[in-house]
């Protein structure tokens, strides 16, 4: 399915032709502690040959997490279920109000500005959502309007933002967020099997924002065009559900995924560059889910993509692990920093999880 914010029509490509919904800003945030990887091995003891392997050759040098605290024996033991769900609810409203902020003022904006705040997590389920809570927090003005997007996982930041940038053409002027709220640490399952080794060793703690205005053009890079993919026949191989033997929650990664978004990448970019008179080799800057060493190798192959063009999505992997939702995020923040963008220049957005699904977006800066 391809989803269209303004008709994709050569006219619709030039700039200052037709209104377009713009990216105005972006934030990010993280917990406080930062662990290597040999740390959190130390930090549960773990001394399985294989499981250490996972963990050292992840390609991640540190995360940040917020690990269960040590007893009086200095052991971490495994948190309850309800525990967990008080440590997403706190992660939650302190990550997302710092990325919130942080977002807002790199859009040169307060939150009296903000319309529509759109929170997105796959780590805890909340009732009422983050949204709700954000603005009692925050002392948002009521009247926001608000939604949140739960359980869809690491692709979900790309759905929420097709979401939110149809009410900002539907609300011209008027400013929305995108907020991404993953505490990882509150989805972690302590157990010596390999498929919670797989786990533990990839996820952190991190929030991303990014804010959208719909104007006649100029302002940030356009959004043009969304496409996805679900692979039905992959529908079980990322997947977040109940662990009788643990009682709680749990995340199941299957390890041929990688291989499996990797060869379904390739037509998803083709369809989202269709009738645009774009080629794949038009695109300048390419932001992609840090999901894992493996699925960006997989990606890189598969889209004749080069390690620079993917130098982001390394650097956050390596510095951050994957941080779900909001990780294309980060990537794109670096990219600004970077400042190497040109006015004119073509970036595509990409994530996947669960469904499987692969989501991507068009942008024009």
């Amino acid at each position: 399915m391809t989803t269209d914010v303004a008709p994709t029509t050569d006219r619709a490509l030039r700039p200052g032709t037709t209104p377009t919904t713009g990216i105005v800003g972006v934030g990010t945030a993280v917990t406080a502690a930062s662990y290597s990887q040999q740390e959190v091995l130390d930090a549960f003891g773990i001394t399985d040959p294989k499981v250490r392997s996972v963990f050292l050759n992840s390609a991640i040098e540190r995360r940040n997490l917020a690990l269960p605290p040590e007893d009086a024996q200095g052991v971490r033991a495994p948190e309850s279920q309800g525990d967990l769900l008080d440590k997403h609810k706190a992660l939650a409203l302190e990550m997302g109000g710092e990325a919130l902020r942080a977002c807002l003022k790199n859009a040169g904006a307060e939150l009296t500005d903000l319309r529509h705040l759109c929170c997105v997590t796959s780590t805890g389920l909340l009732t009422p959502g983050i949204s709700a809570l954000l603005i009692r927090e925050l002392g948002i003005d009521r009247h926001c309007g608000r939604t949140d997007i739960v359980g869809m996982g690491c692709n979900a930041g790309l759905n929420a933002l097709g979401v939110v940038s149809g009410w900002s053409a539907a609300h011209p002027g008027e400013l929305a967020v995108v907020l991404c709220v993953e505490a990882c640490s509150a989805a972690y399952t302590v157990d010596s099997t390999m498929r919670t080794a797989v786990v533990n060793s990839l996820f952190g703690d991190g929030a991303a924002a990014v804010a959208v205005r719909t104007g006649p053009g100029g302002e940030g890079p356009a959004v043009l065009k969304f496409a996805s993919c679900v692979i039905p026949e992959a529908v079980d191989a990322m997947r977040y559900d109940w662990d009788r033997a643990q009682g709680r929650f749990s995340f199941f990664l299957d390890p041929q995924i990688p291989y499996v978004v990797g060869a379904h990448a390739e037509s998803v970019v083709d369809r989202l560059l269709s009738d645009t008179g774009l080629r794949r080799s038009d695109i300048r800057h390419w932001l992609v889910h840090s999901g894992g060493k493996k699925v960006i190798d997989a990606v890189v192959v598969n889209l004749g993509l080069t390690r620079h063009d993917v130098r982001h999505t390394v650097g956050v992997l390596r510095d951050h692990g994957n941080v779900s939702s909001g990780s294309f995020l980060f990537s794109y923040e670096r990219l600004l920093e970077e400042g190497v963008v040109r006015a004119g220049e073509y970036g595509v957005l990409m994530t996947m999880g669960p469904g499987s699904t692969i989501e991507m977006a068009l942008i024009r800066w």
